[in-house]
C-alpha cells in the first residue's frame, strides 16, 4: 500500500520529498514521475531537480516560490503520480575489459564467493542494472539490480587513484568510476566509455531511471573502442527496455 510521501525542509531553498525507506523500483518510479509533472509544468521559482535513491531534492528561489507553496504544489501532483505515464526506458550497453590490469581485484571476488572468473563475468554482465541517481563525482551512476552471489565487501585499504571507466563492486552494489577518483571498490573491470566529458554536449552519458548492461569485450575490442572514443566517433549501444526487462522485474 502506498503511504503518501514526506516534505522535509532543508535549509531554506530546498524541500527533500521522501517516497520511502528502502531501495526499490516502485520507490523509483514515484519519484520519476514526480520529476516528469515538475518539468512538466515549468513552475516558477524551481531551480534544480535531484532525484536519490527514495527522494526527490528540489532546489528553489524563496523570492519567487515559498516552501509552503511549493509543498502544497508537489501535494496536488503526488495524488495524481499513478496516472502519470512513463517513456520506457533504455537500456545503454557499456562494453566492458574484465580481469587483468582493467580488473585486479576480480579474483578477490571470485574466491569471495567460491567462484570462477569465468563465473564472475557471466553473471555480472546477465543483469540489466537500474540506475537509481548520479553522484559521488560527475556521472557516477547508483546502480541497483546486481546478482547477490557475487557481491564482495569494500578493500579494507582504499586506493588512492582509481582510472576513469574502472568498474566495481561494493557489497551489493555495482557501479563505475566516470573519472580517477580515490575508492574503496573492488575493481573487476574496465570500460573505455567517457561517462563524463564537459566538452561534450551533454557531459553526463547515463541519466537516472534508464538501465545499463555491461558487455564483455577483448582487450583488441577496447583499443579499438579507446581510439573511437578520442575522436569521438563512438556511440554506446541502446534500445529501449522491454517490459519486465531481462531480471522479469518492471
Amino acid at each position: 500500500m502506498y503511504e503518501t510521501a514526506k516534505y522535509l525542509n532543508s535549509g531554506d531553498s530546498a524541500l527533500n520529498i521522501e517516497f520511502g525507506n528502502s531501495i526499490s523500483e516502485e520507490i523509483n518510479k514515484k519519484i520519476r514521475a514526480m520529476t516528469l509533472a515538475l518539468e512538466n509544468q515549468n513552475i516558477a521559482g524551481i531551480v534544480e531537480l535531484v532525484p536519490t535513491y527514495r527522494s526527490l531534492m528540489v532546489h528553489y528561489n524563496p523570492l519567487m516560490l515559498s516552501c509552503e507553496e511549493l509543498i502544497n504544489l508537489c501535494g496536488e501532483i503526488e495524488k495524481g503520480l499513478d496516472n502519470i505515464e512513463l517513456s520506457a526506458p533504455e537500456v545503454i550497453e557499456i562494453p566492458t575489459m574484465y580481469g587483468g590490469e582493467y580488473g585486479p581485484d576480480i579474483e578477490n571476488v571470485a574466491s569471495h564467493n567460491n567462484l570462477t572468473l569465468e563465473e564472475v563475468i557471466r553473471i555480472h554482465t546477465s543483469s540489466e542494472y537500474l540506475i537509481y541517481m548520479l553522484g559521488f563525482t560527475p556521472g557516477f551512476s547508483y546502480l541497483g539490480g546486481m546478482d547477490k552471489t557475487i557481491a564482495t565487501p569494500r578493500l579494507q585499504s582504499p586506493r588512492t587513484k582509481i582510472p576513469g571507466g574502472s568498474v566495481g563492486i561494493a557489497g551489493e552494489q555495482t557501479g563505475i568510476y566516470p573519472i580517477a577518483s580515490p575508492g574503496g571498490w573492488q575493481l573487476i573491470g574496465r570500460t573505455p566509455v567517457e561517462l563524463f566529458n564537459p566538452k561534450r554536449e551533454n557531459p553526463i552519458l547515463l541519466k537516472a531511471g534508464n538501465y545499463i548492461k555491461f558487455k564483455s569485450i577483448t582487450e583488441e575490442e577496447y583499443i579499438i573502442i579507446q581510439k573511437q572514443v578520442e575522436n569521438g566517433t563512438y556511440l554506446c549501444r541502446s534500445y529501449p527496455r522491454k517490459e519486465g526487462g531481462i531480471n522479469g522485474t518492471n
